[in-house]
């Protein structure tokens, strides 16, 4: 009788997707510009621009997300595409385009803020969004814990400056609201806080390009 071999059992090793991070490095000022880029135009530049200027920004990272869980994605340009058109209109050496979220399966901005946390530690973060977006931000996961994660600053877009800063978000924060005149120190301020700067009033948006391009279909 043959003794009894030892079974062995095979264990697929399962591999973290490789994830390459734009540059940054410990004390950088880095501003996160997160959206659908579908497609991108020049308001998200001028935007970017401001940003560093009045908030002292080292870099700012356009982070085209994977789909916005409050939007329909359907027709949505793979993210490969978007980063790529993203990053010639850009055409500014501290502005980066990254697709980073669709590698690792991210597409809520609340664990992208912790991922980056987690990974860059040392790095000063400064979430930056539009008007529209305060106006609408409760809908968010976990928005008040956005606010309490990385210090916000909120673009002027035209015509929505009152709806915004009397939304539910901006008035349960009021008291983190950052006077304009300080912006420059937002990046190094402990969160929750923010700050309303006003200057690009573009109304440009991707939705209404989109139209544009349908319509001359």
């Amino acid at each position: 009788m043959k003794p009894t071999q030892p079974q062995r059992t095979l264990v697929k090793s399962i591999s973290k997707p490789r994830v390459t991070l734009p540059n940054h490095a410990p004390g950088l000022r880095i501003g996160l510009f997160g959206g659908s880029f579908n497609p991108p135009h020049e308001a998200h530049r001028d935007v970017s621009l401001m940003a560093m200027k009045r908030l002292g920004l080292d870099r700012v990272w356009w982070l085209v997300t994977p789909g916005n869980p409050l939007k329909d994605t359907k027709g949505l340009p793979p993210v490969e595409e978007r980063v790529a058109a993203a990053q010639a209109l850009a055409d500014h050496p501290r502005i980066d385009a990254t697709g980073f979220e669709s590698v690792i399966g991210l597409k809520y901005s609340c664990d992208t803020i912790t991922y980056l946390r987690r990974e860059c530690p040392g790095v000063r973060f400064v979430w930056i969004m539009g008007a529209d977006n305060l106006k609408g931000f409760h809908r968010w996961k976990n928005w008040r814990g956005i606010f309490g994660l990385i210090p916000i600053a909120v673009m002027d877009r035209g015509g929505i400056s009152l709806q915004a800063t009397s939304g539910p978000a901006a008035i349960h924060f009021a008291r983190a609201r950052v006077a304009e005149s300080q912006a420059m120190t937002l990046a190094d301020r402990e969160p929750p806080a923010w700050v309303y700067l006003h200057g690009v009033k573009s109304t440009l948006s991707s939705t209404a390009l989109r139209a544009a391009q349908k319509e001359q279909l």
